[in-house]
């Protein structure tokens, strides 16, 4: 192979390198053309190259490194060969969870009508657990402010409810020393809501490019920059092993039962799933015919309650306390409640 024909390939493995093997071919080849139009002589000059390296230019032609190439085999691209329009279609995938082994999980803290007694019982259980990560399971926020309801002029402002979260994020990552994660709720997202309603107004009055991408997960950020803790939003399902983490406003319709939350989220999950959302503790298990056994759970919330807008319910406290094996599929899971004072 010439020098210029070497300087070609080695130009190819950086470029599909930097981009990943899901940018199509023929756009990457026009990227390098218009880059390197003294190297290449057109664009399919170009291709070639990266057809080269992929070995895609027949067997004759697949040297022995190109059989060891990390670019031998990419990963399968979506083929457009009826070169229909660009798409904004978004992947909807897992956040899973890598290298953990003891997990607490609060749901529905609704800061700041949070439960001071009830979460301070669930901070020392999972202190004495020594959990190596906090999953935050939504609703950690209540956003009273940005509700589509009826609003209480007395209650906290958004800028105090985000200035109470915060100080109870870093007393948490304080007292735990671990990392968080951090799932957005419903109520989570009533903020994110609120930003979008108004984006027009707060564009048109200001070109300050930081106004234009204001997130819940920039403003913790900002507020306390040594915080270790990862926002998964956009209803994403976080996966432990072969447990499925949800808050349970995910699905389209509610997964509420008149018999057990429990129950309406295997209906809806039919994989071993937990959530929070409902303010309720329960568990249902069924096995199918081939014996397999899937489990399924709704965790009590750690806030007030007897809200002003439901004093009458049929919530309790509680949390969740998950060990992962070593297996990459095996878990167990505590669902705790707390009643009296105590943690059952």
């Amino acid at each position: 192979m010439s020098a210029k024909n070497s300087l070609k390939s080695e130009t190819a493995r950086n470029y599909r390198k930097k981009y990943g093997a899901a940018m199509p071919t023929l756009k990457l080849a026009r990227m390098m053309y218009n880059d390197n139009n003294l190297l290449f002589k057109d664009v399919e000059d170009a291709r070639g190259s990266l057809r080269y390296i992929e070995g895609k230019q027949g067997e004759k032609r697949i040297t022995k490194s190109i059989k060891e190439s990390e670019f031998r085999v990419l990963e399968d691209r979506s083929k457009n060969p009826y070169k229909l329009p660009d798409s904004d279609e978004a992947k909807y995938e897992p956040y899973v969870l890598k290298g953990y082994k003891k997990i607490g999980m609060l749901f529905d803290i609704h800061c700041p009508y949070h439960s001071i007694d009830a979460l301070t019982l669930a901070i020392d259980y999972l202190k004495n657990q020594k959990v190596d990560l906090l999953i935050l399971g939504g609703d950690f926020w209540d956003f009273h402010g940005l509700s589509r309801f009826l609003k209480d002029p007395k209650k906290r402002s958004v800028g105090k409810e985000i200035e109470a979260g915060v100080e109870l994020l870093d007393i948490l990552a304080k007292e735990l020393k671990c990392k968080i994660i951090y799932k957005e709720g419903n109520h989570c997202e009533r903020l994110q809501h609120f930003i979008w309603q108004k984006w027009g107004e707060i564009v048109e009055l200001s070109d300050l490019e930081e106004i234009k991408d204001i997130t819940l997960s920039k403003i913790v950020k900002r507020r306390s920059p040594n915080l270790d803790i990862e926002f998964v939003s956009e209803k994403r399902i976080i996966k432990a092993n072969d447990l499925n983490i949800v808050h349970g406003h995910e699905f389209a319709s509610s997964i509420m039962s008149p018999v057990n939350i429990a129950r309406g989220l295997y209906l809806r999950a039919k994989a071993n799933t937990i959530c929070g959302h409902h303010h309720r503790t329960s568990e249902h298990t069924e096995m199918n015919i081939n014996g397999k056994i899937t489990t399924t759970w709704s965790v009590g919330c750690l806030s007030e309650l007897h809200p002003a807008y439901m004093p009458i319910n049929s919530w309790n406290w509680g949390f969740a306390m998950v060990t992962l094996s070593d297996d990459k599929k095996s878990f167990e899971v505590e669902n705790k409640r707390i009643f009296n004072g105590k943690v059952f």
